[in-house]
């Protein structure tokens, strides 16, 4: 069998935060891709704005680069479960991987979640000991453990066999001496063991095409393009060829547009062989996993599996007294084209209409994944109202049943008893507990996905901001009875509307912690505090001072107020219960009861405190 020893296939794998976006950069620039004189950004790769603020990589990005003679394709992944459907279908896309691991942190979870992908597929890996030069590297006991991951995860002989690079991405060296001090001054160990531990791909380019899309991205001038591999033969502009349908259809078009990736860059291409990963336009409703192939010999590859949703919101047109204040879009109609035009490159993303015109239940993969959206639209000028992300119940044969994450912990010593408390309180069950000899404890968790929500507050609470929490969705049990998790504590909720004042909040700081600032617009009916009892109490926090002629209006301004808890979008949705929604618009996150009218709330209340009582 032929194969193209002029090309290479990888995804670079690891967990949030290791280095592999530093370390494509670095690759890149070592390459030669780039012109002397031409700018290349830091995480050139991560091209939205989130992605640079957050650090993370959300959407798979590919590029080439050239090295010798063999153009390396790299495929860079996210490492965040939530976008673990982009993973899956990369894997599909090369030949082997390249494994970053923390010379410190060593194996976290979202590295065992994407190796277990790689190891099904049957990929060669290459383990890279990345942050070498970091003073608490401990690069022996790291490799062990990644060897001890490949055993859990059932690697095969060939597998376990894996070369090792020890990296410092920060500073463009790599070597395959664990010594730091023995860094060569570029990565041409990382090039060569590419080169020579990753297979060739099959030169199959005489047999009839075979291309299956694995991405898929979107622009205004071609509409939809589908990014995949050739997995056979050969394709070419202007070629007639048949799409298998995931639904067992089959559409004819012509390939009107290909193209091929060089650095950072799409190129146009005239035709592409057996191996090659490109991207083809020139047809509407192209979707992931579809195979082309030519018209008279229609033969469809398996279909890829997509990892279906777990959480889902209420996603609804903005209706508070402020809305349409922010925003430049504002209607349903504007709403419901952004949400729609999501779906045209968010494969794990489900929108649903609703009997009201304006509300769309929206699933995605987790809370990240659906506050990534949210905290697009509200860049991009949106106003909408979001309510509580709920987990999606299924039923697995005849049983209900609701997703459970595996939750990795890492806590000094002294927080495990409160940690193990808090988690068995939220229905969470502990698998391992290993001391690490140096204070510090890990913890590993099975919890229903509906006692995570929220958690992240308290945790950061209960270990002072010294614990590591991760988790991944591991599978779908069976409910479990009960209330899991929630809110512990009531709200306050403002009477008026109006301007916050100090004197307004101070009256009733001791009531609870205010989320407003002195000045802040507030409205009937919005949360401006947390109470520090269970019930939600209405408080006026826009009252200011009579000032007579006794007293100056100026003479008490010594007094300080306490500083007040501001949230981000995520700890906002973590926050909210089921009468509240969040108002997002581009300025501004508001909590505020679904029902603003406090006579109508405690109606409402009173009716339900009855029909409980009847049941």
């Amino acid at each position: 069998m032929n194969k193209r020893n002029d090309l290479r296939n990888i995804a670079i794998i690891a967990h949030v935060d290791h280095g592999k976006t530093t370390l494509v950069d670095e690759l890149l620039k070592q390459s030669g891709i780039f012109r002397s004189n031409e700018h290349v950004e830091e995480r050139a790769m991560d091209s939205n704005d989130l992605e640079r603020e957050r650090g993370i990589t959300i959407l798979a990005k590919n590029t080439a680069i050239q090295y010798k003679d063999t153009r390396i394709n790299i495929l860079d992944t996210p490492g965040h479960a939530d976008f673990g459907g982009e993973v899956e279908r990369i894997m599909k896309m090369v030949d082997g991987v390249l494994l970053v691991v923390d010379a410190y942190e060593g194996c976290m979870p979202q590295t065992r979640f994407v190796l277990k992908k790689a190891l099904e597929q049957n990929l060669t890996p290459i383990v890279v000991v990345n942050k070498i030069d970091k003073d608490s590297a401990r690069p022996e006991e790291v490799i062990d453990e990644v060897l001890e991951l490949f055993i859990e995860l059932d690697a095969n002989e060939d597998q376990l066999e894996f070369p090792v690079i020890y990296a410092s991405a920060i500073n463009g060296t790599a070597s395959v001496d664990p010594d730091p001090a023995n860094q060569d001054e570029n990565m041409q160990s990382i090039y060569d063991a590419i080169v020579e531990h990753i297979p060739a791909p099959i030169d199959n380019r005489e047999e009839p095409t075979q291309f299956q899309v694995a991405l898929l991205d979107y622009n205004d001038y071609v509409g939809r393009i589908g990014i995949g591999r050739v997995f056979r033969g050969t394709i070419s502009v202007g070629q007639q060829v048949s799409l298998m349908k995931l639904d067992g259809s089959v559409k004819n078009f012509r390939v009107t547009k290909l193209f091929g990736f060089l650095g950072l860059k799409r190129i146009e291409i005239q035709e592409a062989h057996a191996g090659d990963l490109i991207a083809i336009s020139g047809m509407e409703d192209i979707n992931v996993g579809e195979t082309v192939c030519p018209v008279d010999h229609q033969e469809a590859l398996p279909v890829l599996r997509i990892d279906e949703p777990t959480l889902q919101m209420t996603f609804s047109v903005n209706n508070s007294p402020f809305a349409g204040r922010e925003g430049k879009w504002i209607t349903s109609r504007k709403i419901e084209e952004r949400l729609l035009a999501q779906l045209q490159t968010d494969v794990s993303l489900r929108v649903e209409s609703t009997e009201s015109p304006d509300a769309w239940t929206v699933s995605g993969r987790g809370e990240l994944h659906l506050s990534i959206l949210i905290e697009n639209m509200r860049r991009e000028g949106y106003e909408l109202q979001v309510s509580k992300p709920e987990v999606i119940i299924r039923e697995v044969d005849g049983v209900k049943c609701e997703p459970v994450e595996r939750v990795q912990i890492d806590v000094p010593e002294e927080h495990t008893g409160s940690i193990i408390e808090s988690l068995g309180s939220r229905k969470g069950e502990m698998l391992d507990m290993v001391n690490n000899g140096n204070g510090q404890v890990r913890l590993i968790f099975m919890v229903p996905a509906r006692g995570l929500i929220g958690y992240s507050t308290e945790f950061m609470t209960l270990t002072r901001g010294y614990g590591i929490i991760n988790h991944t969705f591991d599978s779908y049990q069976p409910v479990v009875e009960g209330r899991v998790g929630g809110r512990t504590k009531g709200v306050l909720v403002s009477m008026e509307t109006g301007k916050s004042s100090t004197y307004g909040i101070m009256q009733v700081e001791d009531r609870g912690t205010i989320f407003v600032e002195p000045g802040t617009e507030i409205y009937g009916g919005m949360v401006v505090g947390e109470h520090t009892r269970e019930n939600d109490i209405t408080v006026n926090i826009t009252k200011t001072k009579q000032a007579t002629n006794v007293r100056s209006a100026n003479k008490d301004q010594t007094v300080t107020i306490k500083k007040p808890r501001i949230m981000t979008l995520e700890e906002a949705l973590e926050y909210l219960n089921d009468d509240e929604l969040l108002e997002v618009t581009p300025e501004s996150i508001r909590l505020r009861k679904k029902v603003l009218d406090k006579n109508e709330r405690d109606r409402l209340t009173k009716k339900k405190k009855l029909a409980e009582q009847n049941a």
